[in-house]
């Protein structure tokens, strides 16, 4: 399996054996699908977070819950990427919003990595508008259940649970989109974007290994990773894996499916 981040060097050494998917996506009412119009790396598809990441957002399953595998396969096919692409996601945030493809790959066993440094690592190379892939085969496959954890599982007190969420949302401080503000009790908060630094590249493997260390990870510890609705937890899992820890698990529906319970909420 490739590394879950790989840099532009080693992307245009292997350009005609990728896939460049940019998968931009924002919270302050911005359109990916337009900034990718208005720009976006040479021959890169575009990958909507909503429409071909996720199903339809429930109170009882979240924001951003797993698509129908049968829906992720057409959605991949459609886009042009097919069972034998190895496809390299990028986008401006540090990997956060791309991580979601890249995991969702990953756990299915296809070659998938982040871009390192995302849009702007690689160079001022852009393409304008929407060029279109020939559709390819894409075989739908269930999503593996070792991957993946449910409120049970992330209530349990068996395992390290992870919030990838900004510090302020964590502590119950503030909380912008879902129904109540805090934590999953027991949780401890890593988050994400503290994972890359200033220019949005990755932190070298012993530092993220003590970031994650620090939040009481150890080997062979079973690791729940969440955030608001299962998409930058997708981030801390791929730097578990670049860290040298076994895969962890996510929690899909993460806070947006446990905020919307009576469960209790933890603050400070």
């Amino acid at each position: 399996m490739i590394e879950p981040v790989v840099d532009a060097e080693w992307v245009r050494t292997h350009h005609d054996r990728v896939i460049l998917a940019d998968v931009r996506a924002y919270l302050d009412g911005r359109k990916g699908r337009d900034t990718y119009v208005a720009g976006h790396l040479p021959e890169a598809v575009f990958v909507d977070l909503d429409e071909d990441l996720a199903a339809a957002p429930t109170a009882a399953d979240g924001r951003h819950p797993l698509p129908d595998p049968v829906r992720f396969a057409e959605r991949m096919s459609a886009l042009g990427v097919g069972d034998d692409a190895t496809v390299i996601a990028y986008d401006d945030a540090g990997g956060v919003m791309a991580a979601r493809l890249v995991w969702m790959l990953r756990a299915l066993g296809r070659p998938a990595a982040l871009l390192d440094g995302g849009l702007d690592a690689y160079g001022e190379e852009r393409e304008t508008g929407a060029p279109q892939r020939a559709p390819a085969v894409f075989t739908a496959r269930p999503w593996p259940a070792e991957r993946l954890a449910g409120l049970t599982d992330a209530t349990s007190g068996g395992s390290v649970v992870l919030d990838a969420r900004q510090p302020e949302r964590f502590r119950g401080e503030s909380e912008p989109i879902d129904p109540r503000a805090g934590h999953i009790p027991g949780a401890r908060n890593v988050p994400c974007r503290g994972n890359v630094d200033a220019t949005g590249r990755f932190l070298p493997a012993e530092l993220l290994c003590e970031r994650f260390e620090a939040a009481g990870v150890t080997d062979g510890a079973d690791v729940v990773s969440y955030c608001g609705s299962g998409v930058t937890a997708c981030h801390n899992l791929l730097a578990l894996e670049r860290a040298g820890f076994a895969p962890g698990r996510l929690y899909p529906g993460s806070w947006s499916q446990y905020s919307a319970t009576d469960l209790p909420a933890a603050t400070s």
